[in-house]
């Protein structure tokens, strides 16, 4: 299920990894790539968000929401980590950003933010989407319109057998139910 307040601390970690600002498309696919690396060793991604395939590659669609202003932020949640988008560039609010202030992070999530920083922060934004669109099967050109990716697809692209990811994905979706009738108010 997706978290705004996990998706804004993602944004928070690569934001400030790059000196608090960076262009929007290199921030989309580094967190892409995260929860994309997320699938590959635990099953789940980091975010919760879902996947979706658009012109310049892979996507987190509510995340984008959220970077383009489409999306109303909660308490404590986007708005309060992220800057509105200028000029095709996202800025960090906060300054000097700790792993403390990372709270809603596990340490797996961590070590799998690190990791892709490590992997794909010196590229730029032109780079990191090539990149996406090479090496992330999942992918499909969506002909200037944007098209879901099931997780089914993510979980074998990064090399689960058919049956497992069939499974991971049916367990996830009951937990995002459960999940889902345990946040209605009563």
């Amino acid at each position: 299920m997706y978290s705004e307040h996990k998706a804004a601390q993602m944004c928070a970690f690569f934001l400030s990894k790059e000196g608090g600002k960076m262009s929007h498309l290199k921030l989309m696919k580094l967190l892409y790539l995260a929860d994309r690396e997320s699938y590959r060793r635990h099953g789940y991604g980091v975010s919760g968000d879902a996947m979706v395939s658009m012109p310049h590659g892979p996507v987190l669609s509510q995340t984008l929401d959220h970077i383009n202003g489409h999306i109303q932020s909660a308490p404590g949640g986007w708005d309060d980590w992220i800057a509105d988008k200028a000029d095709h560039q996202v800025q960090l609010k906060k300054k000097n950003i700790t792993r403390r202030d990372l709270g809603e992070m596990s340490a797996c999530d961590m070590e799998v933010l690190a990791a892709v920083w490590k992997k794909f922060g010196r590229m730029d934004r032109w780079a990191i989407s090539d990149y996406t669109h090479k090496h992330c099967a999942e992918w499909e050109d969506p002909n200037g319109s944007s098209n879901p990716i099931p997780r089914e697809k993510i979980l074998q692209a990064v090399g689960y057998s058919k049956k497992h990811a069939k499974e991971i994905a049916a367990m996830r979706r009951e937990e995002e139910a459960i999940d889902s009738l345990l946040q209605r108010p009563a």
